[in-house]
């Protein structure tokens, strides 16, 4: 390299400062679909089910929540936390699961019956084209005499949707009167907004027949 070429580049290093550098948050998703997001300043937050900016906030509370949210006698929505306690489950007298989270695993397949959905909890899913096949899963444990349980990763987005949804479509409840009933069981619900504008827009006649989800 030549003298003029060197002496360039170590101006260029000379001017060079870390400070300059744009500050990056690192945001990394869990298997069960939580985001933790790594601020500049080093600390860490947690992103309630994957829900930046929508409302809920950020939670740092790495407790496990275990509490269940009793919507009807043979319908409960909970965390998938609960959904991994054999304990809990087993007080609550569950029966059949319905997993609407995605990339969270079913514990106890030889215990109970499950459906399983792989839903993005993003506001551009539609999320009251799963609430038919849901809602006929949801019917099943009932006919069986069976209690069923409805989660998501948080609880709070997709699976309290999918309860609301059923509410809208067997009992005929309007979504105000619906969103209150599964609000008063379960406090920590918050759909995101795309599921809020969904499910105002919904009517439960126009399901004529049942989406079929991979």
């Amino acid at each position: 390299m030549s003298v003029p070429a060197m002496h360039s580049l170590s101006q260029e290093i000379k001017a060079f400062s870390k400070n300059n550098l744009r500050k990056q948050c690192t945001r990394v998703t869990t298997l069960g679909g939580r985001q933790i997001v790594e601020t500049p300043d080093g600390s860490t937050v947690e992103i309630l089910d994957g829900q930046p900016g929508m409302g809920c906030g950020y939670v740092q509370d790495n407790s496990l929540d275990l509490q269940i949210g009793v919507i009807k006698p043979y319908l409960l929505l909970a965390s998938q936390d609960a959904a991994h306690d054999l304990s809990t489950l087993r007080t609550f007298k569950v029966s059949h699961m319905l997993n609407v989270a995605y990339g969270v695993e079913n514990a106890f397949p030889d215990l109970f019956v499950y459906k399983t959905l792989n839903i993005l909890d993003v506001p551009e899913t539609v999320i009251t084209s799963y609430f038919q096949e849901c809602s006929q899963f949801i019917d099943q444990a009932k006919a069986e005499k069976g209690v069923v349980l409805v989660h998501c990763n948080a609880g709070v987005s997709r699976s309290a949707s999918i309860v609301i949804g059923y509410l809208m479509s067997r009992d005929g409840l309007a979504f105000e009167e619906a969103f209150a009933t599964v609000k008063r069981a379960r406090p920590s619900i918050c759909p995101n907004p795309g599921f809020l504008q969904h499910m105002k827009h919904y009517k439960p006649q126009e399901d004529i027949s049942t989406p079929i989800h991979t």
